[in-house]
């Protein structure tokens, strides 16, 4: 998705000749010829890069133009695919809305092209989409159909509450731990947290916001999240390589509250989990000059683009969390205090992890990642962690822990 619009499809045709096969009723079939998921270790084969004019990419390498003309073909297919597979539901169902789940639910660029063809009027995509959301799945047969619950719903929202379904730490809890291993921090009230970090953010701060239940799915949600000034055009490179050390050409996706979301994205409905690609509004975004249109793959990248640079991709394209006070209160209230400063209602949002890592979930994974890093200030619920107050010996280096891109 996010190197798709470096490139130009022109392996589509290629795809639909010789790797998949569509039928008329949106089903399709894969050519096992290309492919080794079935019997190997490898997701595909040699045949498959001699169709693609060469082997993978060593990690790390520079991208070339095939590798975006590969992601862009891919992309265009995928998107066929599942808007061929819309169609036919539509039409043996009539339904109005569709729910879609699934990892390939979680292409956001697709899902966004999906809701603007008017195929159905509403979409709901599962937020944990791939494997893991079956155990929410098997909880939901158990509790409805097996033991016979009512189910109520109001017809406006999903009851999945913004999908903070996982474990949380009290204030007590954490100060408990940065007590016991003697960690520098200040405590904040309520009032004082939202306005210390708008501040903070204001004044060019790469923040961490671990708050509340964790999210449920791939998604940081503003509970275990990376948040910083999307008004910046050096802040997605930066969050990419300083922080979380890969590739500087994928894209961040804006957090922004709901009642401001159609004023600064051309889109007007709720996508809590960040599931639906939009474009940023056409008044806010910075007309090019020929020479900045003549320029092509990653040298488009640090072009800005929009008022909120750091969150706009090379296509004026957005990957949008709505932030609604009834699901995330100190999120909602963060975002309104940082308008209130700037003007602006939207912060750069991205998960509190680096490359290969999962999203952590412990006050203890939070301290780890966070001296691991080149991220500037940590808040674990009411606590306020300066990096520059930490003891020096506690820094790690997280840049070679993990596997390479």
């Amino acid at each position: 998705m996010g190197l798709a619009p470096y490139g130009k499809p022109r392996y589509a045709e290629i795809i639909l000749e010789h790797l998949v096969k569509l039928n008329d009723d949106g089903s399709f079939r894969l050519n096992q010829k290309f492919f080794n998921y079935c019997t190997g270790l490898r997701m595909t084969n040699r045949n498959f890069a001699d169709l693609f004019d060469g082997p993978p990419r060593e990690p790390e390498s520079s991208i070339s133009q095939r590798e975006m003309d590969i992601a862009a073909s891919i992309q265009t297919v995928t998107e066929q695919i599942m808007v061929n597979m819309a169609r036919f539901a539509h039409k043996l169902t009539g339904s109005r809305n569709l729910v879609l789940a699934g990892g390939v639910a979680l292409n956001c660029v697709a899902n966004g092209k999906l809701l603007r063809s008017g195929i159905f009027e509403d979409i709901f995509i599962q937020p944990a989409a791939g494997d893991a959301g079956g155990a929410l799945g098997c909880a939901y047969i158990a509790w409805y159909q097996h033991l016979g619950n009512d189910r109520k719903t109001d017809g406006k929202k999903d009851f999945m509450n913004g999908a903070y379904l996982g474990p949380s730490f009290s204030n007590d809890e954490i100060e408990e731990y940065l007590n016991d291993k003697n960690y520098s921090y200040k405590k904040l009230t309520n009032k004082e947290l939202p306005e210390k970090i708008a501040d903070l953010i204001e004044r060019q701060n790469v923040i961490v916001w671990f708050q509340g239940r964790m999210e449920f799915g791939p998604r940081a949600l503003g509970a275990r999240s990376i948040i910083g000034d999307p008004r910046l055009p050096s802040m997605q490179k930066n969050l990419n390589l300083k922080i979380k050390y890969r590739e500087s050409f994928r894209p961040f996706a804006p957090s922004v509250m709901r009642e401001d979301l159609s004023d600064w994205f051309e889109m007007d409905c709720d996508s809590p989990y960040m599931l639906l690609v939009s474009d940023v509004a056409v008044n806010k975004r910075r007309s090019m000059t020929n020479d900045e249109k003549a320029l092509f793959g990653i040298d488009k990248l640090n072009i800005k683009r929009s008022e909120i640079p750091a969150v706009t991709h090379v296509d004026y394209s957005a990957r949008v969390q709505t932030v609604h006070k009834e699901t995330n209160s100190k999120y909602y209230k963060l975002l309104s205090e940082f308008k209130k400063k700037t003007g602006c209602p939207v912060l750069v949002n991205t998960s509190f992890n680096v490359r290969g890592e999962p999203i952590v979930n412990t006050p203890e994974d939070a301290f780890n990642c966070f001296m691991g890093t080149e991220l500037d200030v940590l808040t674990i619920g009411n606590c306020y962690l300066n990096k520059e107050n930490q003891i020096k010996s506690l820094k790690k280096d997280y840049k070679t822990k993990y596997e390479l891109d």
